[in-house]
Parts: C-alpha cells; sequence; structure tokens
C-alpha cells in the first residue's frame, strides 16, 4: 500500500485555519502555515508541521503573542531595528525580510534586527525569498540550550541556525539552512516522532554518555557539529542574534516546545542587492561556472552525483508536488488531528481518511 499523500495546499488551509481558531488573523496564519509546509515539502519535517501544536500551545498560554506586529526601534534607512513584541517568529522574520529587500535595492546593503521575536521555523524560507528578489541574504537566530559549551556538561547555548541564500543561475536560488550542532533538535523530536533511534555523534544522555535513544537525547545534551567549531560558531551566533538586537542570550532563550516560557529569541537579517555590485549577468555566469565546476567533479566513491547548496529542497519539492504531496509521520498525525478537534477545525476528507 503506497504512503498516504496530503496535498501541500490541503494541509496549509488546515494548519492556518487552526491558527486563525487561536486568534491570528488570516494573513499571518497562511504564512505561518506556510512556512511550515514549505519545510515538509523540502524534506525537513523536523520543521514542518510537527511544530504546529507547539506554536498553538504557547499561543493559548499568551507565552506568544498571536496579535503582535514588529515596530521600529531604530531606524537609519539601511539599519533597522524592530520590536517583535513577543509574537509569532514567522511574522517578525518576514516582515524582516521585506524591509531588507526593500532597503538594500535602495541602499544596496540593509541589515535589520529582530528583538524579542519567536521561533520562526525555517531559515531559508526567508532567505530564498530574499534570494528570488535578486539578493543576496543572510539570516541568523538563536535558540533555546541544546548544547554544552565545548568542554561543558551542561547545556548552555542554542543549536543558533543560520541560512545564507544566493540568486542562482537561471532563475534558480542557492541556499544553505543549518544549524551548528551534528543535527537540528528537530530532528531528534522526528525521530520519537517516527518511533527510529538517532545516529552514533548526534547527541549525549543528561549524564554526558552517548546514546542513540531520541527520548534521551531530548533530555541530554546535543552535541556540535565539527567539534569545537560548532561550538565558536553557535556563540557567535548568539552575539549577532541576541546580543547584538538586545534580544536573550544562552540560556535565556527558551524555545517553541516550551509552552508558557517567554522566548526572547533575536534575529538578524543582512541583505546585499546583487545589482550593487556590479552587473547581475557576470554575476549569474560566475555562479553557473562555480556550478558546473562542483557537479562535473568526479564522484568518490559510494556517490552518484555531486549537488549544491538548496538543489535537495528544490528536487524534493518537485517530487513531493508530482506524488500528489507530503507524508507526514504518524505520531505528526495524530497531534495534528487531535490539534483540530481541540479548537473544532474541520479536518478535510484528503487529510482524515
Amino acid at each position: 500500500m503506497s504512503p498516504h499523500r496530503i496535498p501541500a495546499e490541503v494541509l496549509s488551509d488546515l494548519a492556518a485555519d487552526i491558527l486563525r481558531r487561536h486568534g491570528v488573523e488570516a494573513a499571518p496564519a497562511r504564512l505561518v502555515a506556510d512556512s511550515l509546509v514549505a519545510a515538509d515539502l523540502w524534506g525537513h519535517q523536523s520543521h514542518g508541521v510537527l511544530r504546529l501544536p507547539w506554536y498553538c500551545a504557547r499561543l493559548r498560554s499568551g507565552a506568544m503573542s498571536a496579535t503582535a506586529t514588529p515596530t521600529p526601534l531604530i531606524d537609519q534607512g539601511p539599519l533597522l531595528l524592530l520590536d517583535a513584541h513577543d509574537g509569532i517568529g514567522q511574522v517578525a522574520t518576514e516582515h524582516a525580510r521585506v524591509q531588507a529587500v526593500r532597503r538594500a535595492k535602495q541602499h544596496g546593503v540593509a541589515v535589520v534586527g529582530v528583538r524579542d521575536s519567536n521561533h520562526f521555523g525555517t531559515a531559508m524560507f526567508y532567505t530564498r525569498r530574499a534570494a528570488a528578489e535578486g539578493c543576496v541574504a543572510i539570516l541568523t537566530t538563536n535558540a533555546s540550550p541544546a548544547m554544552a559549551p565545548w568542554g561543558g556538561k551542561e547545556k548552555r547555548i542554542g543549536t543558533n541556525p543560520w541560512s545564507i541564500a544566493a540568486p542562482g543561475a537561471a532563475g534558480g536560488v542557492l541556499a544553505l539552512d543549518i544549524a551548528n550542532t551534528a543535527v537540528a533538535r528537530g530532528k531528534i523530536y522526528l525521530a520519537r516522532n517516527q518511533g527510529t533511534t538517532i545516529p552514533d555523534g548526534w547527541a549525549m544522555t543528561s549524564e554526558g554518555l552517548p546514546t542513540t535513544d531520541p527520548a534521551e537525547a531530548i533530555d541530554g545534551i546535543i552535541l556540535p557539529m565539527a567539534g569545537h567549531k560548532g561550538y565558536a560558531i553557535s556563540f557567535m551566533m548568539d552575539v549577532l542574534s541576541g546580543a547584538l538586537t538586545g534580544s536573550a542570550t544562552g540560556p535565556r532563550v527558551h524555545g517553541p516546545y516550551e509552552p508558557t516560557a517567554r522566548s526572547g529569541a533575536g534575529h538578524l537579517f543582512v541583505v546585499i542587492d546583487v545589482a550593487a555590485m556590479g552587473d547581475r549577468d557576470a554575476y549569474a555566469e560566475r555562479i553557473r561556472q562555480l556550478v558546473s565546476d562542483m557537479h562535473e567533479c568526479p564522484t568518490a566513491p559510494g556517490y552518484d552525483e555531486i549537488v549544491v547548496p538548496g538543489e535537495l529542497e528544490t528536487r524534493t519539492e518537485a517530487a513531493n508536488r508530482a506524488a500528489g504531496g507530503v507524508v507526514l509521520p504518524e505520531q505528526t498525525m495524530t497531534d495534528l488531528l487531535e490539534l483540530a478537534a481541540l479548537v473544532g477545525a474541520p479536518v478535510p476528507d484528503a487529510i482524515n481518511v
């Protein structure tokens, strides 16, 4: 029996309806829903609708505001600092993206900081949009503690992910989105929902012992990528996202799976207009050559091809759409249906089968 696929638009409609029933207005609800479903389409289900029940629990408790609108604290043209007022992370970050792109088109470069926000989903959701408008974009954020500082045994700093995206050749987009840990924490939650173990080298228990049990990993410590380098990068992302914007830092940041704690997360968006740096056609040719250099590299044993950042997500989305939509893990589906029942949201036949 083939797996049950849910059309992306149907899934987004349900997610948006659930958010509206939590007091979120229509346009922001659609933005959040689309950001989560985009992650599912890209194959990053750790950041997909799996997170919707977490967001809604925070909305119900008041830890995250359903209606807050970002307002400027500092506006110096190419530099803008926004106060998110504990609002929805996607709303604040998309507002920052729109402002950053507009100001970069005017000044060549723009920097937009966001203070006191919340989890915003997948970072490349925003950087890819900026790249599609002809800009190179860098987005950083901080997160609640997930790993210990190098040499420590207690969680003190987040995964603090970041994304860089740029216009590709022939209208495409190049995009990087990574956490500074061996794995994004959401992938451990996804493994728990799927009932699978996690690989060695991802996490330790709270006692500092290696584990392949996702439940133990959630209660324990996620390991940094590249040893001390991952810790150092994560620390500096906290400087950019938290300290610089006036948001919380380190263990004072709280995550989306904490239903009642104020987040205090901060973000920093840097956008450069490609056209301001020179001829766009010449840039596109350099990108084409760079991508070609990678694709034409001889493959090592066990590899069939070489891809560039963002290529797998573009392919996966196309394949999922062609196949009829996304397949959700059983636990994610159960959580979604329970959430819909909680707020009285009707479940479309395409989902409730």
